[in-house]
């Protein structure tokens, strides 16, 4: 098969969760696990970082791979899902793996496909392990796709686990509840491994806390050893000043990255690099900052508030989820303009009538479907903002479905 026959096998062939939904999730590791051994376990022979957590979990991968970047490291990046092209997922160094590779590997692989059948997401995380293997990375992020006990990436052992936060997000998969969802993305502490909680959450603390001491883990609460405050946010760079327990330790620190959730993940990478030096690693103040500054050229990050115009004013956001939709209204409502147009689709797994309530009630709403075959009804979206329950008064809808 060529590229593109790989792609509508991979596709149309493997179960895929963002085109189906809950008929591609599986509720165990087995068949990663198969699928590891059959390929020579290529995911005990690179050095990794494991990153979970409802929302900032992308960003704080990236930030990482950045920073390791410019310190001099060869890192593999795996993140999901793509926005655009499927090799986003898999990246070196910023640079996405090839199509030859993925044509090479699928190929190579099929019958062993054919016999375990994996989903989608379980052939990409075993197709980005066995890149990483055979290109010798230095290290590689390894961000989880969903929850983390059960999730495909959890058949590593890392050097460094982190948590970013916890939020209501899958909850027909992870949970209903706080404490019930942190349970499952503290499967991903393993023994010995020190573990990074990225923001202090006092009714699940002692669920990451019980998991740290019976994998005789230590544990870092980065909000309490880093206090990151956004200093100004008004121009392209959004300048930070990292604080350590009371004193300077990095005075100031730029990001392209908008919104204010974004010193939580500061805080996070601090954390992660200050572990990472005492390992070891090579990382100085100038690599940290030149990573931070310069993680959507170095990594190719999107979606994350993200600029795409000027005249007019057109931001692009990835958020799906309530944390995520609280953040982007709190950078919002930090904006003057004289109409607010929203273009807005989803899934139709996701509390889409939560988040229509969250969103502004005065703008031009334009709604859409998404491309996949879980993709939300336009009709039904539009419905649902409407209905007086919600207390929608929307300007205008315009639906537009592709």
């Amino acid at each position: 098969m060529i590229y593109q026959d790989v792609l509508e096998y991979l596709y149309n062939s493997l179960p895929m969760y963002q085109r189906i939904g809950k008929a591609a999730y599986k509720e165990d590791i087995t068949n990663t696990v198969k699928l590891m051994a059959a390929l020579k376990n290529p995911e005990r022979k690179i050095k990794t970082i494991h990153v979970a957590g409802t929302n900032g979990k992308g960003s704080v991968s990236h930030f990482l791979a950045s920073t390791l970047q410019n310190s001099g490291y060869k890192v593999g990046l795996y993140t999901s899902p793509h926005l655009v092209d499927f090799r986003e997922r898999i990246r070196i160094n910023g640079t996405m793996v090839s199509k030859e590779y993925v044509e090479e590997f699928v190929n190579t692989h099929k019958s062993l496909f054919d016999e375990v059948k994996p989903s989608f997401f379980e052939m990409t995380v075993a197709m980005a392990f066995c890149y990483f293997a055979e290109q010798n990375v230095d290290i590689a992020v390894i961000e989880v796709g969903m929850g983390g006990r059960l999730d495909s990436t959890n058949v590593i052992k890392p050097i460094l686990s982190i948590i970013t936060n916890i939020g209501l997000d899958h909850t027909q998969y992870l949970g209903s509840t706080l404490p019930a969802i942190a349970k499952e993305k503290a499967g991903i502490i393993k023994n010995n491994v020190p573990v990074i909680i990225g923001e202090s959450q006092s009714e699940i603390e002692y669920v990451f806390l019980n998991k740290a001491k019976e994998m005789e883990s230590k544990i870092y609460f980065a909000d309490r050893n880093f206090n990151v405050q956004l200093l100004d946010d008004s121009r392209d760079d959004y300048m930070h000043a990292l604080i350590r327990k009371g004193e300077d330790y990095y005075s100031e620190v730029k990001t392209p990255l908008a919104g204010s959730y974004q010193t939580k993940n500061l805080a996070t990478v601090s954390q992660a690099v200050d572990l990472l030096r005492k390992k070891g690693y090579q990382i100085s103040d100038t690599s940290f900052k030149i990573g931070v500054e310069s993680v959507i050229i170095d990594t190719g990050l999107h979606g994350r508030w993200e600029g795409v115009s000027t005249s007019p004013t057109i931001v692009c956001e990835t958020a799906h989820n309530e944390d995520g939709i609280k953040n982007l209204m709190a950078k919002l409502n930090t904006m003057d303009y004289d109409t607010l147009h929203v273009v807005y689709g989803c899934v139709n797994d996701k509390d889409y009538e939560k988040i229509l309530m969250m969103l502004p009630t005065k703008a031009k709403y334009y709604f859409c479907t998404p491309s996949v075959p879980r993709g939300l009804d336009v009709n039904i979206l539009h419905n649902t903002a409407c209905i007086p329950i919600l207390r929608r008064s929307l300007d205008s809808a315009t639906l537009h479905s592709r």
